[in-house]
């Protein structure tokens, strides 16, 4: 039978990040719950293999289905998708977890969340933060960097055309695996000494797409080339390539962010807080290197 120590509730688990935030939890022996709106697909993630790992199934976005997953449960991950309901299921859940056992809430963010911000879904995250800050439960808001999954979305052109497609110009990002994420988040829900803090989170260095480009060369053994298309031609790919409009419009705003560089600072939160090296870019195209070889299917972020 549980009990309220060390009980930590992960959402957003069907994510790449959720995920690994789950199996490195259960792999330390921390008890996990995971909150899903489909059970079957999370037993299809294996997580009900996974040792101390219990399933919950749940919505956001209707308080009346987040009690049984919150109570008794010590502290919480919240993480939800990026799309135009973002702010009002991620503060619903804060809302519903007031008045439960849950002492400690962190909240994945992004690196340039800012209430005044252009894009969206940085406002959208610092309200959240906001709305987190002052509910009266502890938080950490980790503020991540571009994920290196991103590129996944590069893979069929890297595998039709040899070529990179981004509206990036020549500005510099600050990208971190999906991974490290993972491990600081774990880190913190397991350690002790971050209540109240904001942690911004990026990889080592800072690359241009050349320097991208150049390292897809280097590790696939063959040019790779960057071609630097118009914001409007990105959102014109995207939109036939299906993704909807409102996701769309959300990209335009995170690229021309992007070419301010707003998203070019390296930080060393990784190393000097948590005494871990950060994946480079290299690394994390080696480790990943069947599905930019197009052996396995890329994982969706």
């Amino acid at each position: 039978m549980e009990t309220n120590q060390n009980i930590i509730l992960v959402t957003g688990a069907n994510g790449l990040t959720g995920r690994e935030i789950v199996r490195r939890l259960s792999a330390k022996g921390s008890r996990v719950r995971v909150l899903v709106r489909d059970v079957e697909k999370a037993k299809a993630l294996s997580f009900n293999s996974l040792p101390n790992v219990r399933i919950f199934e749940g919505d956001m976005s209707k308080s009346e289905t987040l009690l049984p997953a919150l109570r008794g449960a010590d502290k919480a991950i919240l993480i939800s998708s990026s799309d135009p309901y973002m702010t009002a299921v991620q503060s619903n859940f804060i809302e519903s977890a007031k008045n439960t056992s849950i002492k400690h809430i962190v909240k994945l963010s992004g690196i340039i969340a800012d209430i005044n911000s252009p894009f969206r879904f940085a406002r959208m995250h610092a309200e959240i933060e906001q709305k987190l800050e002052t509910s009266g439960i502890s938080f950490t808001h980790l503020r991540a960097g571009e994920f290196m999954q991103s590129y996944f979305r590069q893979v069929p052109f890297i595998l039709k055309k040899d070529s990179l497609f981004l509206p990036m110009e020549d500005q510099r990002i600050a990208s971190i695996d999906i991974e490290d994420v993972a491990e600081v988040a774990v880190r913190v829900l397991t350690g002790f000494g971050h209540k109240g803090n904001i942690y911004p989170i990026t990889g080592s260095e800072a690359l241009t797409m050349h320097e991208v480009a150049e390292k897809f060369t280097t590790v696939l053994g063959r040019k790779i080339n960057y071609v630097n298309i118009s914001p409007q031609d990105a959102k014109k790919a995207q939109i036939e390539a299906g993704v909807p409009q409102y996701t769309a419009d959300a990209l335009e705003e995170l690229f021309s962010e992007r070419r301010k560089g707003k998203e070019s600072h390296v930080y060393n939160t990784m190393q000097t807080v948590f005494g871990l090296h950060p994946t480079s870019f290299e690394e994390f195209i080696i480790r990943n290197l069947p599905i930019f070889r197009g052996e396995l299917p890329a994982q969706k972020i």
